[in-house]
């Protein structure tokens, strides 16, 4: 009975198409994958953090491949999808991780003030140039959105697939400064349920992972000092709204995602789920 049940958390011989992958988060699902006898495809813009990932799947006995590519780059994508098709067959999964921020979609202050304006280092939102906003949104939701155009496709004339969304815990609640991650996020949460009712005939199921704090090197970047390797403040509020008490390590997204792609959740789509300590359950 007990070989039975876990049998369906079981991903031995699929194949999953992963963006974003040379990063910390998406980077550790690839490996974790690849341990789970899963063939990895890796796609990212930087070639020399997922050549690594690549070297550390393959030298622990796992199957990786590397793509060059923006998921911007529609056209590029629609070359690689023929290769990955031509050499891999269509990916089982897609997990959509390509994303990140940048300070010209943000601002520098949490509420808008009169005494900032024109200080040093003061990023105001009625001053912020449209096309930082842009980049930082189109990379979030247009990097989602395209990929999963391109390769949903193919998954949905085949008639099975999960696809997986990385969306934030700013994607449920507003992060004061990041206002254009904030909307991209939220963006992708409504346009994962919005796939998930338009796939739901054909097989193919489509879901959101929410990570709250998770500690990358981004975020050691973020939250702590870079002299004293102090936390900051911004780190102490964070620490202080997750009742867990703490960072989360990449690692620990990996079990809801073996879940969501296994066939343990095939009666689950369109769902948002928070991997964040407790940080969207806590008020005050």
């Amino acid at each position: 009975m007990a070989e039975t049940f876990y049998k369906q958390f079981e991903l031995q011989g699929k194949t999953a198409l992963i963006t974003g992958a040379a990063g910390s988060i998406c980077g550790t699902m690839a490996e974790k994958l690849a341990s789970s006898g899963v063939k990895v495809l890796l796609l990212d813009i930087n070639r020399e953090k997922a050549e690594k990932r690549v070297s550390v799947i393959r030298q622990s006995g796992g199957t990786a491949e590397f793509y060059l590519c923006s998921v911007l780059d529609e056209n590029k994508l629609e070359e690689i999808k023929k290769v990955i098709i031509r050499d891999h067959g269509v990916p089982d999964f897609l997990i959509n991780g390509a994303g990140g921020n940048h300070p010209d979609g943000s601002t520098s202050q949490k509420f808008y003030s009169l005494s900032e304006k024109g200080t040093d280092n003061n990023t105001d939102f009625f001053d912020m140039e449209i096309s930082g906003f842009k980049n930082v949104f189109n990379l979030n939701f247009y990097g989602t959105f395209i990929p999963t155009k391109i390769f949903g496709k193919e998954m949905a004339l085949r008639g099975k697939g999960s696809i997986v969304n990385i969306s934030s815990m700013s994607g449920i609640v507003p992060l004061s400064k990041v206002v254009a991650y904030s909307a991209a996020k939220s963006a992708v949460i409504n346009f994962t349920k919005w796939m998930a009712v338009y796939l739901s005939k054909s097989g193919v199921r489509v879901n959101t992972i929410a990570p709250g704090f998770i500690m990358t090197e981004q975020s050691k970047f973020l939250q702590f000092d870079q002299e004293t390797g102090e936390i900051n403040e911004r780190g102490k509020d964070i620490i202080a709204h997750t009742p867990i008490g703490r960072f989360g390590e990449p690692e620990e997204l990996t079990g809801t995602l073996i879940w969501l792609l296994s066939q343990a959740s095939n009666f689950v789509t369109g769902g948002v789920f928070p991997v964040d300590g407790g940080f969207s359950s806590y008020t005050i």
